[in-house]
């Protein structure tokens, strides 16, 4: 189980564990872009999901982790369509439209997603002006989203914005189970939770032939299977429930620099400044939020 006590101390720790998270995290985007260019986007998001379901039921095996209590199942269930099955789907199809870069970008709106699913599930009652802070940041997000021509790929920008809010409630659910199941139990749950459904649909849409499937193909499933569905969850939701959802969910704004360096120099993709001066000023309103949100 997750320590529950809030201490200066631990919470250092939920800061330490959810910094972690958000670089592990960084690379989901540039790697799902990847992959998405040699698989369909929904065989992607059923392999990835199955090949770490299959580990976390090794995990919870060995552990010898008691089953979840009736009335945790509907969050496990919460969980595994936000961030299991919606995130990973949604951003895998609109990364079919717009390049990593530019959807690293609809990142910035995380923290506030994350910050009003913890008020609605978690009971967090973060200070008016950080409210003030969040909303500055998301317009911002979406006045960047609108003027680069929304509607050169409004399919693109609309899965995001949809990515986001499903992942928004998903880390939120997660990170209150967290404190009474614990953090790698219950994305390790959530994953058995989805295993009924992405193992048919892995078979059922796998490729005829893997033989023109690249190696940097491979290696991106490999990551967003083990370390963005799984190992970078285990630091999130334990530095969620540790510091608290709405403030250790600001850190998702480091996500943007660090994925916006890994889609430059892995993909070759371009940064505009203008990226580059949106997500330094999504960042300088979320830094005013963490100061707010107790």
């Amino acid at each position: 189980m997750e320590r529950s006590l809030d201490t200066p101390h631990t919470r250092t720790q939920g800061w330490i564990n959810g910094f972690i998270g958000v670089v592990i995290f960084s690379g989901s985007l540039p790697a799902t872009r990847l992959a998405v260019m040699e698989f369909d986007p929904v065989f992607l998001t059923a392999i990835r999901a199955t090949l770490a379901a299959l580990l976390a039921v090794l995990l919870l095996r060995v552990f010898k982790e008691k089953r979840p209590t009736r009335q945790q199942w509907l969050p496990l269930a919460i969980v595994s369509l936000g961030v299991v099955i919606g995130f990973p789907l949604l951003t895998a199809m609109a990364l079919q439209y717009v390049t990593s870069a530019h959807s690293i970008v609809f990142i910035g709106l995380l923290p506030l997603a994350t910050a009003v699913f913890a008020v609605w599930r978690g009971g967090e009652r973060p200070r008016p002006v950080f409210w003030l802070f969040s909303l500055l940041g998301s317009a911002l997000v979406v006045g960047y989203a609108l003027s680069q021509g929304l509607t050169a790929a409004p399919a693109g920008d609309l899965l995001m914005l949809l990515a986001v809010l499903v992942c928004g409630l998903g880390y939120a659910e997660g990170a209150t189970l967290s404190r009474s199941l614990g953090g790698w139990q219950v994305i390790c749950w959530a994953l058995v939770v989805a295993l009924p459904v992405v193992a048919p649909l892995s078979l059922l849409l796998a490729p005829s032939s893997v033989s023109g499937i690249s190696l940097s193909a491979w290696l991106s499933l490999g990551y967003v299977a083990l370390f963005s569905m799984l190992i970078g969850f285990v630091f999130w939701y334990r530095g969620l429930a540790q510091g608290g959802i709405a403030a250790v969910g600001q850190l998702q704004l480091l996500q943007p620099f660090f994925g916006l360096a890994l889609a430059a120099g892995l993909l070759h993709e371009q940064v505009s400044l203008g990226m580059l001066l949106v997500t330094l000023m999504v960042i300088a309103c979320v830094a005013g939020a963490r100061r707010f949100a107790r």
